[in-house]
């Protein structure tokens, strides 16, 4: 007798899952572009410092992409509460994922542009300290959805 219980507990369990899954293009659809989320996890006592090295150089990157079409906008943000993991994350929108392409008349034109605004030798002694107090948590791609009425 358990086993018919578990076994009909079971075919029930797979028919609501059946039943529930998401169809692209009727339920949800997935939007245009791609969003770039980069997060960090930064000594706390070190923040107000890679901000400023951000603000420098991050920012240059972001406006020079915004001006040459690869991203739409960008944000940075910082975590409040003092809890482990990530507490900066960078956030770059891709208004189409062809942008991630090479392009080598855009990047060339853009590599240009930088040298010109940051030279190598002040981006290189902005970021310097960096490694010493800034982790990678993650480096991903995330498309949004719209949900269908």
């Amino acid at each position: 007798m358990k086993l018919t219980k578990g076994a009909l507990a079971l075919s029930a369990g797979l028919g609501l899952s059946a039943a529930a899954v998401a169809e692209p293009y009727v339920d949800y659809t997935p939007r245009t572009g791609v969003t770039e989320v980069q997060m960090m996890k930064v000594d706390p006592n070190h923040i107000d410092d890679y901000l400023t090295g951000l603000r420098h150089e991050w920012v240059a990157g972001q406006e020079l992409a915004k001006r040459h079409g690869v991203i739409d906008s960008y944000q940075l943000m910082v975590k409040m509460n003092a809890g482990g993991g990530p507490n900066v994350v960078l956030i770059s929108h891709y208004p189409s994922m062809a942008n991630l392409e090479p392009n080598k008349e855009r990047d060339m034109a853009m590599r240009k542009e930088g040298l010109a605004m940051i030279p190598k030798e002040k981006s290189d002694a902005d970021v310097a300290g960096f490694e010493k107090y800034r982790t990678f948590v993650s480096d991903d791609y995330w498309v949004a959805v719209d949900f269908n009425k």
